[in-house]
């Protein structure tokens, strides 16, 4: 039987959930700040994307992040105001070093779909520079910096920027976040990747997952940290009091990017979230903790008010993700991130009052049951999706980590 607190933090997000989506859709605009999510398709009973606009809509969804371009979803989004990053595959990178072949993708990938889908943001590879591959890292810059000269060419660049989404392994040190530090063999590549940023104006984006941190050291890491709901602990170096990890994993990335001399950078999550079912040796991965961390991860975002180092920044946050995707390689917690199964029920309830792909709101514990509309599988999925959440890119300064959580007790600060 659930206790008087479980039933008091469902209430909570039930009540914050109706309050930011019933704002989404009475001004037509977002809550107080952009609500985005992640819409991977690694699956092979996924809803035709034609059913899945007016579910994005309900939820107040004005962003949405795909790992390719692809044209069936470009095409049913057109008119529908929701703005779009779209992606170019890993396997597509050495290619895009020939400036003729970066003007073609332009065209057949993004020109063609405006101006009546909006795609705002290219986001060129993802995770490349942990993949270990060097030849992939050398060719990473090189790209960005094509597709975004076929943007000037075509006289798109005003509207459409170029970016590269990094995890968390980027960074040499974590913790405490005022000693965020990008690895030594990657801070030269990171550094032209920042210059390009900065000259063209277009975000530096995180994948950023405090479930990974929570997965691989459970008895040294307070559940209550990770998932919003604990006191925190206080920065040594700046006397900055930290709530949760979500923030204090944010801010070691900025404490990096300043460390450089890229400041006016700014910095985008391009994606978080938790699982909602995992294998046995998968700490913390249950629905209960997935509705937690979203719910609260909501509030962070319906309240705007960003880091502690940077309260005025606006972090535009992309959830993941939008569905489970029942082809996703690797551990069974990879294949459920999603607030929505196939058939758009919702996985666990966040109080969303739906429409679209004939749901009636309530959760669904194994998305059973025939969608309306289903789609083909995806022959190639992009081989940079592939790799997201894997535990290897998630390399967090353990050590420091555990040090300053050691801090909790004498710094305790009560909410």
């Amino acid at each position: 039987m659930a206790s008087s607190a479980d039933h008091r933090r469902q209430l909570r997000c039930f009540l914050l959930f109706f309050f930011f989506f019933f704002l989404s859709a009475i001004s037509g605009a977002d809550a107080g700040a952009a609500f985005g999510i992640n819409y991977g398709q690694i699956a092979n009973n996924l809803p035709d994307p034609a059913a899945v606009v007016p579910l994005v809509k309900s939820i107040g969804g004005n962003r949405l992040k795909l790992y390719d371009a692809d044209p069936r979803v470009l095409r049913a989004f057109a008119n529908s105001g929701v703005e779009f990053i779209v992606g170019l595959g890993n396997e597509y990178l050495h290619e895009m070093r020939d400036p003729a072949k970066a003007q073609e993708w332009v065209k057949d990938k993004v020109q063609c779909y405006l101006p009546a889908t909006k795609i705002t943001t290219i986001a060129v590879g993802n995770e490349v520079l942990t993949a270990n591959d060097t030849g992939l890292s050398a060719a990473l810059l090189p790209a960005m910096e094509n597709i975004h000269s076929a943007l000037v060419s075509l006289n798109l660049d005003k509207q459409v920027t170029v970016t590269t989404a990094h995890n968390m392994g980027i960074l040499e040190v974590s913790y405490p976040p005022s000693a965020g530090i990008f690895r030594r063999d990657l801070n030269q590549r990171i550094a032209c990747i920042l210059d390009f940023h900065s000259k063209v104006g277009s975000p530096f984006l995180i994948n950023a997952y405090p479930y990974f941190a929570y997965k691989a050291k459970p008895q040294q890491i307070p559940l209550d940290f990770v998932l919003f709901e604990g006191s925190g602990v206080v920065d040594s170096g700046t006397g900055l009091h930290y709530s949760n990890m979500f923030v204090a994993q944010i801010d070691a990335v900025y404490h990096a990017i300043d460390k450089i001399g890229y400041r006016n950078v700014n910095l985008q999550i391009s994606e978080t979230g938790w699982p909602s079912k995992g294998d046995a040796d998968e700490a913390g991965a249950t629905a209960q903790n997935a509705r937690t961390y979203n719910c609260n991860l909501l509030r962070l975002i319906h309240e705007n008010k960003g880091t502690p180092m940077r309260p005025n920044a606006e972090l535009n946050i992309y959830v993941f993700a939008l569905f489970n995707e029942n082809q996703k390689p690797g551990p069974t917690s990879e294949r459920n991130f999603g607030l929505f199964n196939p058939n758009g029920t919702p996985v666990y309830d966040l109080g969303f009052n739906l429409t679209g792909l004939g749901s009636s709101g309530k959760p669904n514990s194994g998305g059973g049951g025939a969608p309306p509309y289903f789609t083909s599988p995806k022959v190639e999925p992009p081989n940079g999706y592939l790799s997201i959440n894997a535990d290897d890119a998630e390399r967090l300064a353990y050590g420091a980590l555990l040090s300053l959580l050691s801090l909790l007790v004498p710094y305790v600060v009560l909410r």
